[in-house]
């Protein structure tokens, strides 16, 4: 069943946390794992948040290559050039509850903070046109 208001709920939630990348881009002040942690919140609830929107239910999951599948098993695409962020998928638990030292801090945050940002608008686009 379709559930508009838990869609923009994650939605919301999704751009919490873009907000929050955005404004982790100084890795002297932010931790490479904090700021992909909040980079894989906002990917899996703007996930969840189309999968609410389409009706799909999911289990309690932080999975992004889970979320994605259960898009593409309802015949929802995820556009090629998103793939990569599903590489996420660690920073949800993994890396937040363990001290790693060997997370590879040359990442271009500035890149990652638009391409999450693209998935956001153009999952909005969608759910918009659709309404």
């Amino acid at each position: 069943m379709q559930d508009n208001e838990q869609a923009l709920r994650y939605f919301v939630m999704a751009e919490k946390d873009l907000q929050a990348v955005s404004g982790m881009l100084d890795a002297e002040i932010f931790p490479v794992e904090v700021f992909e942690f909040h980079v894989q919140q906002a990917i899996e609830k703007i996930l969840k948040g189309w999968l609410c929107f389409r009706g799909i239910n999911f289990p309690k999951i932080h999975d992004l290559d889970e979320l994605s599948s259960l898009l593409s098993d309802n015949e929802i695409s995820l556009p090629e050039e998103y793939a990569h962020l599903l590489a996420f998928t660690d920073f949800a638990v993994t890396f937040r509850y363990d001290v790693y030292l060997d997370i590879d801090e040359e990442i271009d945050r500035k890149q990652i903070s638009c391409n999450v940002a693209s998935l956001f608008a153009y999952v909005k686009a969608i759910i918009t046109a659709q309404q």
